[in-house]
């Protein structure tokens, strides 16, 4: 069977949860955000499982175009000025439950995301203790 690791957010400003126990994707709870593109507002649910990139949303999203998320208790924009290495868009950063950030590109249809940790051996063994190995 292969292993996946199912990561848990919260939003870095109201440090409330992003996870949606209703709505699961792959069996897992989804990541809800508030999404504005230039035509549409709504929310998107992402996979929350590390290399998934599917996600479920009302709103018609353009190849290449750049959304703007935000946190759907606090509405603060989770956009930051951090710049995609891939494609130049603005990165969204979200917190770790377990601690560090997972950051991801605003572009639709660019894959590029990451998981970092401020203190990478404490947050390792949390890591590893939270999703074993």
């Amino acid at each position: 069977m292969e292993k996946y690791i199912s990561l848990s957010v919260k939003c870095p400003f109201c440090g409330k949860s992003l996870m949606d126990k209703e709505e699961l994707l792959h069996g897992e709870p989804s990541i809800k955000l508030n999404i504005q593109t230039q035509n549409s507002r709504g929310t998107i649910r992402l996979c929350s499982i590390y290399e998934c990139y599917d996600y479920q949303t009302e709103v018609p999203l353009i190849e290449k175009e750049v959304v703007d998320f935000t946190c759907p208790h606090c509405n603060k924009e989770l956009n930051t000025k951090e710049e995609c290495q891939v494609c130049g868009a603005p990165m969204v950063s979200l917190l770790l439950k377990t601690g560090g950030r997972v950051g991801l590109c605003s572009r639709t249809g660019c894959a590029n995301h990451y998981v970092a940790f401020e203190d990478l051996a404490t947050e390792l063994q949390k890591f590893y203790e939270a999703f074993g190995s």
